[in-house]
Parts: C-alpha cells; sequence; structure tokens
C-alpha cells in the first residue's frame, strides 16, 4: 500500500477517532456483548451476533487508522484544486480534483473529486503549476486534458 498524505486537520481527526475507538468504543461494545450473552442461548442470539459483528467491524476500522496514523505523511499548507476538462469536452463539462487521501474527504465540497498521490491522474497533476494542456497514461491510453484554473483550497 501506498503512503498516504494527510493535512494536519485530518491526521488530528483520525488519532481522535483512534483515541475514541480503542477507548470508550472497545468498552461498549464488550458491555454490549455481555448484556446479550446474559440473555442465554448464543446460537441463536440476534444481539450477541450483532455485537460481535460491531466488534468485527470497529477492530478493523481501528487495525486501519493505526496503519494510516503510523504511515502518513502530514502536508502542512493549503491544498490545490484542479479544475480540468477532458479533450473533446466544453467548459461547462469540467471537473474538479484535489490530490490526497479519500480520509480527506470530510470538509471538502461534494463537487471536489479525490485522487490519490500515486495515481497517474494524481501524479500528473501534481506536476503542474499553472493551467494549461496535460497528457498522462490512463488505464486505457494516453488522456489528454486541460487544466482550466489551480486554485488553493
Amino acid at each position: 500500500m501506498s503512503e498516504q498524505q494527510l493535512s494536519r486537520e485530518a491526521y488530528d481527526r483520525l488519532q481522535a477517532e483512534y483515541d475514541d475507538l480503542t477507548t470508550r468504543g472497545r468498552i461498549e461494545v464488550a458491555e454490549e456483548i455481555e448484556l446479550a450473552r446474559a440473555e442465554g442461548d448464543l446460537k441463536e442470539n440476534a444481539g450477541y451476533h450483532a455485537a460481535k459483528d460491531r466488534q468485527g467491524h470497529m477492530e478493523g476500522r481501528i487495525r486501519q487508522l493505526e496503519h494510516l496514523l503510523e504511515t502518513a505523511t502530514i502536508v502542512e499548507g493549503r491544498r490545490s484544486v484542479y479544475t480540468m476538462v477532458y479533450e473533446g469536452d466544453t467548459p461547462d463539462l469540467a471537473e474538479r480534483f484535489v490530490i490526497g487521501s479519500q480520509e480527506e474527504r470530510e470538509g471538502l465540497p461534494a463537487d471536489i473529486t479525490i485522487v490519490g498521490p500515486a495515481s497517474p491522474l494524481g501524479t500528473a497533476l501534481a506536476t503542474m503549476a499553472t493551467p494549461g494542456p496535460l497528457e498522462y497514461d490512463g488505464p486505457n491510453g494516453v488522456l489528454k486534458v486541460e487544466i482550466l484554473a489551480i486554485d488553493e483550497l
């Protein structure tokens, strides 16, 4: 898995989520399991199975957060938003992209798509300092786009 880049705000938010899940979250789910266990037969105990399911999902998220927080690079400063249109499209079909991690989604406008820094588009956009034409190797061949604007987020 490639290294993730996170803003300080996203890193702090994920750290708070990790801290909450490893303390309050684990205690709450353990209590749910214990209460469901007290109801009797575990084979047909829907509450028990639901609590165990919740525990499994929570532990998976904890492992994901732990890895992300250990390996992420914190990117200071503002993010660039690239407004671009594919060759042959009109400017009213322009799309907006930001390079980053899906963990950055919170707080972004809905019309902005996040692309990974190691993706073909993310790698190509990172080379752009000013608007203009751009070609990059996509999964189905070379794609030509026009960068209309590069704004700060």
